[in-house]
């Protein structure tokens, strides 16, 4: 699989190990960096065995920017398979931070890319705390590769650039406008051109931006021109100075790709000056003397209590592709036949487990259901079951039971389909929708509802999908993908995009599909999304008016229906970045944050990519930006909100032998949870037992261990194809009846608080919440 970030040359490097076999086999840890897939290293087996675990030590030579390492296991036998590990990092080979990647990987010979936020360091550690397939104390290797700087660091935010300056070495003015201050000026389409009329001055070139006082940076971000492929830069070098006239040696050099996508130099280290200067010493495609940049832009480190920040990258098994939360903290992943690649209708699944509390991952081929559940439809029972539905295997469904930790096959659907909506009802049941990727290519996918208590499916007659879909230029295999349903009182559904169109839904008898007029001043949105965040009151932002191949939009809207009558949408506040196939999720204080996403959206590529994710606030309208994810999430990504508040990114790919298979995911906390020096806020606490099932219409009486201004029910989710219909935010009413103890009123109404699994918070003042219990709302 071709890197997404450039394999670093191994001259001069070491590997040292913690024991290896020197005795039975030639084991020693310098077979790692000898380029012979033959040779291996072996912990030490002969006599008596080295018990777990067993690490293995690279020494780089210098300090560089590393983002990954990737392991290859030994092809001759599956003994010292590494199955759960951790990856370490120290500039000095003494001091050792938390790890910076932690996971399980598959029992099998293929190769494995660890990845992690980019940064620099000499020395990089694999530590093998188990075998993969449990068949001993052992550990092995037969390559180790490093890779280099793939782009945006995480843990930065871009700078703010009023009042920033930029001069450059030279710069044409006579044949257009290629002034270095078009490098600042927030227009992709105007750009700095190194002097090209008459005698065109020769490479190298430089930019120098002045950010008129001293600051923190730890990266550049360099946009090339559009219009045209000459002056790319290749070779570079980035250089800063306190003064503008004394530059420090290189703080990131390297060679960009000759391509229009975005890049970026990551420095070594963060530091503080004013000037930072990017030198071009190449041009990308060899075409000329001349170098050119659309936009320029600096990072620094981000604040915790402003931006949040993310805990190390956790590797899985499989790429995950839909997730939802189980109780007991765990997390259900799930790709499709493989692990890493989709095709045909095989009759099972590759599924994975995460306990949230220890980062251990299991995996498991679930084959009893017959389904091949890639690309599927999932909703939430009342009962806490989950109900996964089509995609490859596109008429089967199945049932994942979290008490028994079984899967089963349920009554297959009476319209085969893939990528198909899904929102479990007021009622109990389940509603289905769309889905022409997948299944009879000829018919409507109209609409059907699942009954919880037959376990069956009727079509709903009245419901056709035509009136739902967008005017993608695919027609139906794309226009009726993926759609934003909200379930409210009675059965009725709101279908509020991605088709600027907006319709009610009625899923009694044979159904019926009234129009609700257009979303504000939205286009068709496909691979945006929709997010309940208070009662009947919903946020739609990004997405694209084809599936693929046109420009993301940044807008995003909000769509009411609190009032009972028809949908009132109106425009918000922008994103910072436009962006298709993002994920979004809504936290407990009403905010919703949203992650990945790419700029023009184009499955299995991550060119585009948005690493910035945002945080949108219901009382300003407003998004702000948080610290960047050190992986690009974009097709078959997901984000959920976990019960500590934290939140869950991970996936993107399933591609096969491609660039873009993002085996991992990441927590991130935030910023409401942590001061500015990033220890955790003091967070309150709920006290005492909460009933397991609530009954709606009832009050429940809880305790905390200081006051609290607000509590929240949060549904449980199931995310995959950047759409998330189960979650949704119910604030509560309730009353304080002394001594830290308050009588909270369920909502009386199935439509509000739809039946099923959700997170209970406790708020603080600051807004900073409890770690929830879960507990069920309705009667199963």
């Amino acid at each position: 699989m071709e890197p997404a970030a450039e394999t670093l040359p191994r001259t001069g490097w070491t590997a040292t190990a913690s024991d290896a076999e020197t005795e039975g086999e030639d084991g020693r840890a310098a077979n790692v960096l000898d380029g012979n897939p033959e040779t291996i290293w072996h912990s030490k087996w002969s006599d008596t065995a080295a018990p777990l675990p067993h690490s293995l030590t690279v020494d780089m030579g210098a300090v560089q920017v590393v983002s990954a390492l990737v392991y290859r296991p030994r092809a001759d036998s599956p003994n010292g398979r590494i199955g759960t590990y951790t990856v370490d990092l120290s500039t000095d080979g003494r001091d050792w931070g938390p790890p910076v990647a932690t996971g399980t990987l598959a029992d099998d010979a293929t190769v494995k890319t660890l990845g992690f936020a980019a940064q620099g360091a000499r020395y990089v550690r694999l530590t093998a705390t188990s075998e993969a397939g449990g068949r001993g104390p052992w550990s092995s290797a037969a390559e180790i590769d490093l890779l280099g700087d793939p782009g945006r660091p995480a843990g930065v935010v871009d700078l703010p650039r009023s009042g920033w300056t930029a001069a450059a070495s030279d710069e044409e003015t006579e044949g257009e406008d290629g002034r270095a201050a078009n490098v600042l000026d927030g227009d992709a389409e105007t750009i700095w051109h190194s002097r090209w009329s008459g005698t065109a001055a020769p490479l190298p070139h430089s930019l120098t931006v002045d950010m008129q006082r001293a600051r923190t940076v730890s990266a550049l971000t360099y946009q090339p021109r559009r219009g045209g492929a000459n002056g790319r830069i290749g070779a570079y070098t980035v250089t800063t100075s306190a003064d503008g006239t004394t530059f420090t040696d290189p703080v990131a050099t390297g060679t960009w790709r000759d391509d229009d996508t975005v890049k970026t130099a990551t420095f070594t280290r963060p530091v503080t000056a004013r000037y930072v200067r990017l030198t071009a010493t190449g041009e990308a495609g060899g075409r000329g003397p001349w170098s050119s940049a659309a936009e320029i832009r600096l990072a620094g480190p981000a604040d915790p209590a402003r931006h949040g920040s993310w805990g190390p990258l956790i590797g899985f098994p499989l790429v995950p592709v839909a997730t939802t939360v189980l109780p007991g903290d765990k997390l259900l992943a799930w790709s499709a036949y493989a692990t890493d690649r989709f095709g045909g209708s095989n009759g099972y699944t590759q599924t994975a487990v995460m306990d949230l509390r220890t980062g251990e991952v299991s995996r498991r081929r679930v084959e009893n259901t017959g389904h091949d559940m890639f690309c599927p439809g999932t909703a939430i029972l009342a009962d806490g079951r989950v109900l996964v539905t089509g995609g490859s295997n596109a008429d089967r469904a199945s049932l994942y039971d979290p008490r028994t930790d079984t899967w089963s096959a349920t009554d297959r659907m009476n319209i085969p389909r893939g990528y198909q909506a899904m929102t479990p009802l007021s009622t109990g049941d389940v509603f289905v929708l769309g889905g022409s990727w997948s299944g009879d290519a000829a018919r409507d996918k109209n609409g059907e509802v699942w009954s919880a208590e037959t376990e069956t499916w009727r079509e709903l007659p009245g419901v056709p999908v035509t009136g739902t879909m967008t005017a993608d230029p695919a027609g139906p295999y794309r226009a009726d993908n993926h759609q934003w349903l909200y379930a409210t009182s009675n059965g009725r559904v709101l279908h509020l995009g991605p088709s600027r169109q907006m319709n009610w839904i009625d899923t009694g008898g044979d159904g019926s599909v009234t129009p609700a007029g257009n979303r504000a001043d939205s286009q068709d949105a496909m691979n945006g999304n929709a997010v309940s965040y208070d009662v009947g009151k919903l946020l739609t932002l990004g997405g694209a008016t084809a599936y693929e191949n046109v420009t993301a939009t940044g807008r995003a809207h909000t769509v009411d229906v609190s009032g009972g009558g028809q949908p009132v949408s109106r425009r918000t506040g922008d994103m910072a970045q436009p962006r298709a196939f993002a994920n979004s999720v809504v936290m407990p204080d009403g905010k919703v944050a949203v992650f990945g996403g790419q700029h023009r959206p184009v499955p299995f590529s991550d060119a585009t990519s948005v690493l910035t994710p945002e945080i949108w606030d219901p009382a300003t309208g407003e998004f702000t930006e948080l610290a960047t994810m050190a992986v690009p999430r974009n097709y078959h990504s997901v984000a959920n909100l976990l019960p500590d508040g934290r939140i869950f990114s991970g996936g993107g790919g399933l591609c096969g032998d491609c660039a873009t298979n993002h085996f991992d995911g990441a927590v991130f906390t935030p910023p409401h949870l942590l001061n500015s020096d990033g220890t955790p806020k003091p967070r309150p606490a709920i006290t005492g037992s909460v009933p397991a099932g609530l009954e709606h219409g009832t009050t429940v009486t809880v305790t905390t261990d200081k006051p609290v201004t607000a509590f929240s029910l949060v549904r449980t989710g199931a995310a995959t194809h950047s759409v998330d219909n189960d979650q949704r935010r119910v604030p509560l009413e309730f009353r304080a009846t002394g001594g830290n103890s308050y009588a909270l009123d369920v909502p009386d109404d199935p439509g509000v608080a739809l039946p099923g699994r959700y997170m209970l918070f406790a708020l603080d003042a600051d807004g900073v919440p409890s770690v929830a219990r879960q507990v069920t709302v309705g009667r199963p």
